[in-house]
């Protein structure tokens, strides 16, 4: 994973965009920023490590280059294929779910959430065993609602399933007021189109992610994100963010 300094400083040179959500903590100074009314989260690479090994066994067991996106692969076979397809790659996540293990700052940045009273939903590409894994394993007494799996279709990058959380908790402007935490470009572009703001957590297969326009904010670790929020989260224009 990349450093939290190297994570800080391309945070504090790349925003294309200026968004200012107000303080979490309620001792702070109004700085006029938005309110903010949640967290969506990504599951494999963002509340826990990445498992991207299970792509390439995906790919490799449907015979598919990787050039070629998994899920529009599968909802392209005729229908009586999809659900063949669809087992072997819940089987790869049965056995990587195994292996779970949650990211640094996970449990620190989960209880300061719930001490603000925050709202946090996930929008993954997976489906529903591994992140129940992972829920039940690492997260046990903290919720999250709604969960979009790749159920809900169209799956990420397309912004609906954060747009459809945003309508679960009657927000009236789509994802202006929310934040979107992942570690792909799906996560990235699916929060842009959303119209959240967009956090990238940075490792060392996605570096290059952080100079895409997509992306609002980088951070090397899930708990920096607590002290960004206390004092009120910002990025782009000519400022720094750190």
């Amino acid at each position: 994973m990349a450093s939290a300094s190297s994570a800080a400083e391309i945070t504090s040179t790349y925003g294309k965009r200026r968004r200012l959500f107000a303080p979490l903590n309620p001792g702070a100074a109004d700085n006029g920023g938005v309110k903010l009314q949640g967290l969506v989260f990504d599951v494999d690479g963002t509340l826990c490590l990445p498992q991207n090994y299970m792509f390439g066994e995906m790919r490799e067991a449907l015979s598919i280059p990787k050039s070629t996106d998994i899920l529009e692969h599968i909802n392209s076979l005729p229908p009586p294929e999809q659900e063949d397809a669809q087992e072997i790659i819940r089987g790869i996540e049965r056995r990587a779910m195994e292996h779970q293990a949650p990211q640094p700052g996970l449990q620190t940045l989960m209880n300061y959430l719930d001490k603000r009273g925050m709202q946090k939903g996930i929008c993954t590409r997976n489906f529903d065993l591994p992140i129940d894994h992972l829920l039940n394993t690492f997260l046990p007494n903290t919720t999250f609602s709604p969960i979009i799996t790749r159920a809900f279709k169209p799956p990420k990058p397309h912004p609906g399933g954060i747009l459809h959380i945003a309508e679960q908790w009657e927000l009236e402007k789509g994802g202006e007021s929310l934040i979107m935490v992942g570690d792909s470009i799906d996560d990235m572009a699916a929060g842009r189109a959303a119209g959240a703001l967009t956090v990238l957590l940075v490792n060392q297969d996605n570096f290059a992610i952080a100079s895409r326009e997509e992306t609002d904010v980088c951070i090397g670790q899930l708990d920096e994100l607590v002290g960004l929020l206390d004092a009120g989260l910002e990025c782009g224009g000519s400022s720094s963010e750190h």
